[in-house]
């Protein structure tokens, strides 16, 4: 591990330790009215400015990808790996959709959602290594040459994170309270 990595993991580190640490000394402190604790503020307005970015990270993430796909195209079987690793994205798109939906509605299902979209990082990737890899007949570990492993790992890290705060936080409880609309239906019958 030469030093460049050492001084990367440590600023990177550094970027999430702090935040964190802030954000568990915060939640520690008992709030004199937690009912007062709804909407979107404190830190779940943070989440909230996340979640609303990340399919914009995701489309921005395929462009960057553009020119890959086109060399990638020109490979026996790389149109085929092309496609696989487009439609596994677009999933994992729609899912972020899905989940920005249910938290701008305030749905009581954000939460779970929001779970299902931290399983889905690794789940994707480690799909997409196996479809490229299998696809191309290229060893896994030359499909994960360089930093490969650097992004979806911070990204694991970083949801992770914010799914603990979904699950501890009283704003979040008393935000994410509305059931959908043919329950509520149902219910008045």
């Amino acid at each position: 591990m030469g030093t460049f990595s050492i001084w990367h993991w440590a600023i990177v580190l550094l970027l999430i330790g702090v935040p964190v640490f802030f954000a568990v000394r915060s939640a520690a402190k008992p709030s004199q009215n937690p009912e007062s604790l709804v909407g979107f503020g404190g830190w779940l307005m943070l989440l909230a400015i996340g979640q609303t970015l990340s399919p914009l990270r995701t489309l921005a993430d395929f462009g960057n990808s553009a020119d890959g796909y086109q060399q990638l195209m020109t490979l026996p079987n790389g149109s085929l790996a092309v496609y696989g690793e487009v439609a596994l994205n677009l999933a994992f798109l729609a899912l972020q959709l899905v989940v920005l939906v249910s938290m701008l509605r305030r749905s009581r299902r954000f939460p779970q959602l929001f779970l299902c979209q931290w399983f889905a990082i690794p789940v994707v990737f480690i799909l997409d290594t196996i479809w490229i890899s299998s696809i191309l007949g290229v060893p896994v570990n030359k499909v994960l040459a360089g930093d490969a492993l650097a992004a979806p790992i911070a990204s694991f890290v970083v949801t992770g994170i914010w799914a603990a705060y979904v699950y501890k936080s009283v704003r979040v409880r008393n935000t994410f309270t509305r059931t959908n609309v043919s329950a509520q239906i149902a219910s008045a019958s």
